[in-house]
């Protein structure tokens, strides 16, 4: 265990005596000001940042690790489980649907945001907090869940930390594998993976300050939060919208089944069918529809959509 001065020593990045990244030390102000946020928090989001890689293998495929480290991560698990007093993994880490245009806006921001609490948005009990400082400030990411994979999907730098103090710790920390991009180059990678049929996702963590902090472009293959999904464990929360099938217009060609992510759309002998509760609004079967036949459509039972411009209107 570590004793109280050096814990105070880690939650003041004054008092340390070893060199420290400068990034580091912006972590740990905020961290510092953000409420409840304490030492097991800090040490949690500190290894998830630091060593993502390990951190999703350990979560996916924890069978893949050194023998060395293993003990490790199951110290750390016992320990953030106490934290939490046993909360559900989706109440801590969670993922919210976005479509393209939704996280167009989130990566071309030219103001500081500050919105607490979106039970409405983020319909979970903790980590629902958008606080985004520098939003100019985006790092591509190689996805660690790709990068776990022994054929993963192409491109790998595709997940995007938006806003300080992560953009900063992931680039400082992983030089190799993260790089700096303007809103515009954020964009395009987004476009081009909703081309390639992938999933935008906002994602929130617990340990990493209770707050927004990346939109990852995910496959069904490689997703660690999608093979969650699959398998019964609540991680991802629906944009909000529902897709819209025009049966006057559909042809029942089924292209656009082979692209739904989460396979909500099959084609029977009525035409085709859509499971509305599989259907998480993400939007990317409409632009797979050669006539023009789908589009997304509002379901307030499905919640609110993350649309950041909207909520700062509010």
């Amino acid at each position: 265990m570590l004793g109280v001065r050096t814990q105070g020593a880690l939650m003041n990045p004054g008092r340390l005596n070893w060199p420290i990244r400068r990034s580091t030390r912006a972590f740990v102000r905020e961290a510092r000001r953000t409420p409840g946020y304490g030492l097991i928090d800090f040490l949690h989001g500190y290894v998830y940042g630091r060593w993502p890689y390990l951190y999703i293998r350990a979560a996916a495929r924890p069978a893949t690790l050194p023998r060395l480290i293993r003990p490790l991560f199951s110290v750390g698990a016992r320990l953030v489980g106490r934290k939490t007093g046993g909360s559900d993994l989706a109440d801590t880490y969670h993922g919210k649907v976005i479509p393209t245009e939704a996280a167009e806006r989130l990566v071309t921001l030219n103001i500081e945001v500050d919105l607490r609490d979106l039970e409405q948005v983020i319909p979970y009990a903790t980590a629902r907090d958008i606080v985004l400082q520098s939003p100019d400030h985006i790092v591509a990411l190689e996805c660690p869940c790709r990068a776990s994979r022994d054929e993963p999907c192409q491109p790998l730098d595709v997940c995007l930390i938006v806003g300080e103090p992560f953009a900063s710790f992931v680039v400082d920390h992983h030089p190799n594998r993260a790089r700096r991009i303007s809103g515009k180059e954020a964009v395009d990678i987004l476009r081009a993976e909703h081309e390639r049929g992938h999933v935008h996702h906002a994602f929130f963590k617990d340990a990493v300050l209770g707050r927004f902090y990346a939109i990852c472009n995910c496959c069904r293959c490689c997703c660690g939060a999608m093979q969650a999904w699959f398998n019964g464990i609540p991680m991802l929360a629906s944009s909000g919208y529902v897709l819209h099938v025009d049966r006057t217009n559909c042809r029942s060609c089924g292209s656009c089944v082979s692209r739904c992510p989460f396979g909500a759309l099959a084609v029977g002998e009525d035409g085709m069918q859509l499971e509305v509760q599989v259907c998480m609004g993400c939007g990317v079967c409409v632009s797979q529809c050669p006539a023009g036949a789908l589009s997304l459509a509002r379901a307030p039972e499905r919640g609110q959509p993350l649309e950041i411009h909207k909520l700062i209107e509010t």
